[in-house]
């Protein structure tokens, strides 16, 4: 793809520069590591990236709602839904009742989930290793204050 001439575009009423737009690198950059990532497990476990965010709010998180799964993972009810019922089809996780309100299941990892995650966690954090071994100390420090700021805003601007 060519670079657009910034002074053409201008001209002709396009003003959002899509390379410069923040929105547009964090989703791209995103998708990006999320697939890099995904290489590792797909085809060893046949795991998709929604079933993998799933996985690793459960490990991180223990026993969750479907809601708490969306809101820990930005995905959307459907996203979550299908990504649980096929975890749950190859015995990754379970559901169950809510002892407390019975309105409510709450999803686990099982046994063999879990054996799953414990070999995808050093894959994805040997990726993530490389991806950072560009910055410094300082950088990595920096990167990750500005992302929580970021996120902190953005937060913000969902109730808009």
């Amino acid at each position: 793809m060519t670079e657009p001439d910034d002074q053409a575009a201008t001209e002709i009423g396009a003003t959002l520069l899509l390379e410069r737009f923040l929105p547009y690198r964090l989703s791209v950059l995103s998708n990006t590591v999320s697939k890099a990532i995904a290489r590792l497990y797909a085809d060893r476990f046949g795991i998709t990236i929604p079933e993998w965010r799933v996985m690793a709010v459960l490990g991180r998180f223990g026993p969750s709602s479907a809601a708490e799964i969306c809101k820990a993972t930005a995905m959307d009810k459907v996203q979550v839904s299908r990504a649980l019922q096929r975890l749950t089809e190859d015995s990754l996780v379970s559901r169950r009742t809510d002892k407390t309100d019975r309105r409510r299941s709450v999803v686990a990892m099982t046994t063999k989930g879990r054996g799953v995650y414990d070999e995808i966690v050093p894959l994805a954090l040997s990726r993530e290793e490389i991806l950072l071994e560009g910055l410094s100390t300082d950088e990595k420090h920096q990167l990750d204050l500005l992302l929580a700021k970021l996120a902190t805003r953005a937060a913000t601007l969902d109730g808009d």
